[in-house]
């Protein structure tokens, strides 16, 4: 079995960026964990799905980033987008700020919230409560924004780890370029967050080792080129990541919704496909980690919550109201498996690309840093 690669929350992980930016930003009573440069303007851009191994491996393509100096970090666990970004504005695990999944359930109601969509009524102020980085950031006198698209400013999941900054919608890499452009300059010292989505979305849909993928790859590095070109010239500008990517071929899917001894004992299908939150009938969760264990073998890991959280995937602790929002069962992919449910999250099924596990190619994200002067 491949072994798994263990989040590194507390000095080596996606949710210790920030606090390491407000360290060098001289934000009293943070702490500069990563030994980051100090400097008076940050900008941190993000690009959805970059992984630390697709980088190195396609490094032809992106011949300014990988001429950048810096090293790999680790998502959280799962490692996918709305837990990472989550992770990434209140420099916390999932443990606690709550954010779990993919999808993961509202104990409450017993609905899927979708967090990227936000799609079950919930207050993310509640779901979240935590103070951001960026509301610390903010109430130290730095100017902090949020480009990214203009739909994403009324979304939960802004509200759950990006408050505490100004949004400025952008829809278009012009649009995106002026805003960062502006945003850099403003006061006497400034944070711009600046977040990409297109390497994810052609990842998803071409798969991640595609000619697409490595287009798109280029293109993302002539952004990253731009955006520095935007900045002040003494202003640091960090390149990081939510998560990696694998392609899973069509006959290594594995389908829930198929085969019934998937489905009996289980009420409630959350997650993504390389990690999958399980929410069992009352008492059916030992037959469910034995029909799952059967079924897979060592492709992947088949735990109880409780197992997984003394694994520490989603922090040191788990808050008590976080802990009924994961499966379970938890089922996260280590080999080259997913678990689709064809019925239940049909768009979810045709995708190639995926991530959402703790192998090293969804795990491993870059930290890269060009510090102008």
């Amino acid at each position: 079995m491949i072994e798994p690669v263990a989040p590194q929350y507390g000095g080596g992980a996606l949710a210790d960026v920030l606090p390491s930016v407000a360290g060098a930003l001289a934000v009293p009573g943070e702490s500069n964990v990563l030994g980051l440069p100090a400097a008076s303007r940050y900008a941190v851009l993000l690009f959805d799905g970059l992984g630390w191994n697709l980088l190195q491996r396609y490094a032809d393509a992106a011949p300014y980033l990988s001429s950048l100096a810096g090293r790999s970090l680790t998502a959280g666990v799962p490692s996918t987008t709305a837990v990472s970004l989550t992770s990434l504005g209140t420099g916390l695990p999932p443990g606690a700020h709550g954010i779990v999944g993919y999808t993961s359930i509202v104990p409450e109601s017993g609905a899927l919230l979708n967090a990227l969509q936000w799609d079950a009524p919930v207050d993310p102020r509640r779901w979240q409560p935590h103070g951001t980085v960026f509301d610390r950031i903010a109430a130290a006198g730095v100017a902090t924004r949020n480009v990214s698209k203009g739909r994403f400013e009324k979304s939960g999941l802004t509200a759950a780890a990006f408050r505490g900054t100004a949004h400025r919608g952008a829809d278009t890499v012009e649009d995106r370029l002026d805003a960062t452009r502006f945003a850099s300059r403003e006061g006497r010292s400034s944070l711009v967050y600046v977040y990409d989505s297109q390497l994810d979305y052609i990842g998803h849909q071409q798969g991640c080792d595609s000619w697409q993928w490595q287009k798109e790859l280029t293109a993302a590095d002539t952004f990253a080129q731009q955006v520095r070109s935007a900045l002040p010239r003494d202003a640091v500008l960090l390149v990081v990541a939510d998560h990696g990517m694998i392609d899973v071929a069509p006959e290594h899917r594995v389908d829930i919704d198929a085969e019934p001894a998937l489905t009996d004992g289980v009420s409630l299908i959350g997650g993504e496909s390389r990690f999958r939150h399980l929410y069992c009938v009352p008492g059916a969760e030992a037959d469910v980690l034995a029909a799952y264990r059967h079924r897979v073998g060592d492709k992947a890991l088949v735990l109880s919550r409780a197992e997984a959280i003394d694994r520490g995937w989603f922090g040191a602790t788990v808050e008590d109201r976080v802990s009924p929002r994961l499966g379970d069962v938890i089922v996260a992919a280590l080999g080259p498996i997913a678990l689709v449910a064809s019925r239940r999250h049909p768009q979810e099924a045709g995708l190639i690309g995926l991530h959402g596990s703790l192998t090293a190619d969804e795990m491993e994200i870059p930290l890269l840093v060009d510090a102008g002067y």
